[in-house]
């Protein structure tokens, strides 16, 4: 058996799986933001009651946390140091010299997460292909280590020029602080990211150093609180880039972590694209907290080589720290069903991107929230059932939230109970649509295609509105979508990617040698999944990403599997301009070419995910829980809607809008018109 444990802002999420029969049990509870290991262990406890000795014959845990990513935003971090070249002192304020506002005067920078009077600096010089300019000066560099002691460093960054190509000055100074300040945490650039671009590889050494304290705590507690719980197995966490790799890993590269919990989503969503042959789907995780989408192509959800965390305008590229790390090609496109609707200074609605979290959460919580959000207003459009809620687990207080939304919202904008509620949902579903229009365009989709996938507590509840707004012909709903990231850990290869940068011209370029840097990066990947237990053959995927010379990005190509000294420079000359041609729409075939990193995957094959097929018997009749009024937008009014119990539904059900199927972790909601069936895995197909 192996659990999936999904650490949302809000909620957090458990799919226990046993791989034999593909059974699967779920469980979701309010997270415990103070400490998150505390929800894990109640959690596993609840489950461990339903499901006796679960947890003792668990052969692994597979968890996402917001942890990291929370860090980052909320500066609670560790006090961390930078060392770098003389001169670079600077290089986390200077960035790329782009104002993301460029019309705004008072536009804000993030601010970089080490200060600087600990931003040190050392003598030492590398030219660009790794020969020495100036030698490490180790009597001045020891001094510089003394000042740290002084200025109570609990994390160390090391990140000096052109050291991607020739890291003996960085593990010089690795040696040296671990002599002089043992048990502090050092993050050299050459272990993180041995990639060009100084200021990308700056910051995200330091952001891995910045938290690398805290993540070692925390999974340290962790598993020292599932160990006494009866847990024998292995810890493994979800990678931002889609893998999953070991506790100890994620421990010593938490940077890699940040955004590990929505990723899992996706793979689920990738995984079910392959299964039902769906060429475009549109994953749409919408949570307590945060929505975030992906576009996945042909059954692959992209990914890309860098982010940004912490923004201080949310929307606003440019307005957060770079960080430089494979990541799922992910968009946060809305808020969740904790965002918090409030009237603006212009008197009009606003809807997030605060919100109200799991403490105190909405008002219907009844934890002593007094913002209304946009849960408030599902529950009082009909939609949701205030005895339901979790599968009855935790009532909800309709009276208490349609006071703060008469208080808050109607009054203040001056219209009435029911155009402030359905202006709350519609407002995010506008938001939503109108963000996941440009995701999938920019990704040459097209919205008038794509099956949309829906995940989350809110994302059944809203998918219906985003998929009309967006022209999609058809949404899906799998069972136990409030939980879909838990169970998309299932899905996820046990991987870890790395890169490394070394320019030279395709014209110019050593095959033989290049295949010598590949298969050094193949025994690093290889070492790391061996570190974590892993068995049996392991894969590599090899890729490279090159450019015009004097371009400034790159373009990605996917080499073919063998030796890549038998590859020339003609035949990959020729599948770059095929490449840029489809991206770009032309090329520039009398312009030279030049590699710039080199790309690894190292992966075990995956652990199919069984889908159980379902057993219950009847007809769709069955399953009616009743009738409630819900608001309708075509009638504008509140109306009847049809309420079924997706446990009792039976495969081939056939159900016609307006209805709403509920499940313990979440409520679908198929307006007029829409035409539902129910296949025989329990997938829910609603035509639109």
């Amino acid at each position: 058996m192996r659990i999936g444990i999904d650490v949302g802002g809000t909620f957090t999420d458990f799919v226990l799986l046993d791989d034999e029969t593909g059974a699967s049990r779920s469980h979701k509870c309010l997270t415990t933001p103070r400490d998150p290991a505390q929800a894990i262990v109640e959690g596993l406890a609840a489950l461990a009651r339903e499901v006796p000795g679960c947890i003792e014959g668990l052969e692994e845990v597979i968890h996402g946390t917001t942890l990291v990513i929370n860090a980052i935003i909320e500066r609670k971090g560790a006090r961390t140091a930078l060392v770098t070249t003389r001169g670079f002192r600077d290089v986390l304020e200077l960035g790329r010299e782009i104002r993301y506002a460029a019309y705004d005067a008072f536009a804000q920078m993030p601010e970089p997460l080490v200060p600087r009077e600990r931003r040190l600096e050392v003598n030492e010089r590398l030219r660009a292909d790794g020969s020495v300019l100036e030698p490490l000066d180790e009597a001045q560099a020891r001094r510089t280590v003394e000042a740290l002691k002084a200025l109570g460093t609990e994390s160390v960054a090391v990140c000096l020029i052109n050291s991607f190509e020739n890291p003996a000055h960085e593990l010089a100074l690795k040696k040296m602080l671990a002599e002089e300040l043992p048990g502090v945490p050092v993050s050299i650039s050459y272990e993180v990211l041995p990639q060009i671009r100084e200021y990308e590889r700056t910051s995200t050494t330091v952001t891995n150093a910045y938290v690398k304290p805290l993540t070692e705590s925390y999974l340290k507690r962790l598993r020292e609180r599932l160990a006494g719980l009866g847990f024998r197995g292995r810890l493994f966490i979800m990678l931002s880039s889609g893998g999953v790799t070991s506790a100890e890993t994620a421990a010593d590269f938490p940077v890699r972590i940040i955004e590990s919990g929505p990723t899992a989503a996706v793979i689920a969503g990738q995984c079910y694209s392959k299964l039902f042959h769906s060429p475009e789907m549109f994953c749409f995780d919408m949570g307590g907290t945060t929505a975030k989408s992906c576009l996945i192509q042909h059954g692959v959800a992209g990914v890309v080589p860098s982010f940004e965390v912490g923004r201080v305008q949310r929307f606003q590229k440019g307005s957060g720290l770079t960080i430089q790390v494979p990541v799922v090609d992910l968009m946060e496109i809305g808020a969740g069903g904790g965002s918090i609707a409030r009237a603006s200074r212009l008197g009009t609605l606003q809807v997030g991107p605060e919100s109200a979290g799991a403490e105190p959460g909405p008002i219907c919580y009844g934890r002593r929230g007094s913002e209304p959000t946009v849960t408030d207003a599902d529950l009082l459009l009909g939609y949701l059932d205030a005895d339901y809620f979790l599968g009855g687990t935790m009532k909800l207080d309709a009276a208490a939230a349609r006071r703060g939304i008469e208080e808050r919202i109607a009054s203040p904008l001056g219209v009435s109970f029911v155009e402030a509620l359905w202006g709350i949902h519609d407002l995010i579903n506008e938001t939503m649509a109108a963000a996941a229009k440009t995701h999938i365009a920019e990704r040459g989709g097209n919205p008038q295609v794509v099956t949309v996938a829906a995940f989350g507590g809110a994302g059944p509840v809203h998918a219906y509105g985003l998929a009309r707004k967006l022209g999609a012909p058809r949404l899906v709903v799998p069972p136990n979508a409030g939980v879909g990231s838990a169970l998309g850990f299932f899905t996820a290869p046990r991987a870890f990617d790395l890169v490394r940068s070394h320019k030279v011209p395709f014209a110019t370029a050593d095959f033989a040698r290049l295949e010598a840097l590949f298969r050094d990066l193949e025994a690093e990947g290889e070492r790391t999944l061996r570190k974590a237990g892993a068995e049996g053959p392991i894969g590599f995927t090899r890729s490279v990403e090159a450019r015009f010379i004097g371009q400034g990005s790159e373009t990605s190509l996917v080499l073919p599997p063998g030796d890549f000294g038998r590859l020339n420079a003609q035949e990959l000359r020729r599948r770059f301009d095929e490449t840029y041609a489809r991206l770009y729409g032309r090329t520039y075939p009398e312009s030279p070419v030049e590699f710039v990193n080199f790309c690894v995957r190292a992966s075990l094959p995956v652990k199919l995910l069984s889908l159980p097929k379902i057993s219950v018997r009847g007809k769709a009749a069955d399953a009616v829980k009743g009738s409630r009024k819900a608001y309708c937008p075509i009638a504008k009014d509140f109306v009847p809607y049809t309420v079924y119990d997706r446990y009792k539904l039976p495969p081939g059900a056939e159900i016609a809008g307006p209805a709403i199927v509920e499940e313990r972790e979440s409520t679908v909601i198929a307006g007029s018109g829409a035409a539902a069936r129910v296949d025989e895995y329990g997938f829910l197909w609603i035509n639109l």
